[in-house]
């Protein structure tokens, strides 16, 4: 049975889904950082680092999976399934070029939430035949946080999206506090902000505005 048939709890069932970015923290830690998301109440907060050792990655993530857990913050380790199962993180999260889906459900059982990248409606209908619990919808607009990245996929296919898939997903790409309300008007409810949040001087008052935009433009 494929995961959307399953009866898992949503697990984007909040507004917004934090990312690290150490590169843009303006000189802060992702331990920091993510010490601030967990003050502004971030929900959700994804571990993606592409530049540390893996013993530096297992070493802070074992600490933000501490503090996750204490605030009751889901905690989701990007591409590096190991690392996730190692520090007990609740999910991971898989791009289109990592490990198959559904082998990863193999390895690590029902417990663990699995997302997966799309960027086109022939990869959003794929994931429905995967045991996925969420998927990730982008780049919505133009983004330089992920070097590997593709081009931006617009609005449209977030459109797409809300009226053909029936997976929970999370809107991610380029979104900003100026351009938030035209992605909540198309029918997003999670949205990812990375550099928008952890190159913010007050990260809580930031996601406090955030949230603001947010709940005045939700349709």
């Amino acid at each position: 049975m494929i995961a959307n048939e399953q009866k898992r709890p949503n697990p984007l069932n909040t507004d917004i889904y934090g990312i690290t970015a150490e590169e843009y923290s303006l000189g802060r830690s992702n331990i920091e950082v993510v010490a601030r998301m967990i003050e502004a109440g971030i929900k959700i907060i994804q571990y993606r680092e592409k530049e540390k050792s893996d013993r530096k990655k297992y070493e802070e993530c074992l600490k933000i999976r501490k503090m996750t857990q204490d605030a009751g913050v889901t905690f989701i380790v990007n591409d590096h399934v190991d690392l996730a199962v190692l520090v007990g993180a609740d999910g991971i999260h898989l791009g289109q070029d990592d490990f198959p889906p559904n082998m990863v459900r193999e390895l690590t059982g029902n417990k663990i939430i699995i997302g997966l990248s799309t960027h086109s409606p022939a990869q959003a209908k794929a994931a429905m035949n995967l045991d996925v619990d969420y998927i990730g919808v982008g780049p919505i607009f133009a983004t330089n946080t992920k070097k590997d990245v593709c081009a931006p996929v617009g609005l449209e296919y977030l459109e797409y999206i809300v009226k053909n898939i029936s997976l929970p997903f999370v809107a991610i790409g380029g979104i900003k506090e100026h351009n938030i309300t035209e992605v909540c008007k198309r029918g997003a409810r999670c949205i990812a902000l990375v550099t928008e949040i952890v190159g913010a001087p007050d990260i809580v008052a930031k996601v406090k505005s955030l949230r603001t935009g947010i709940e005045r433009k939700l349709p």
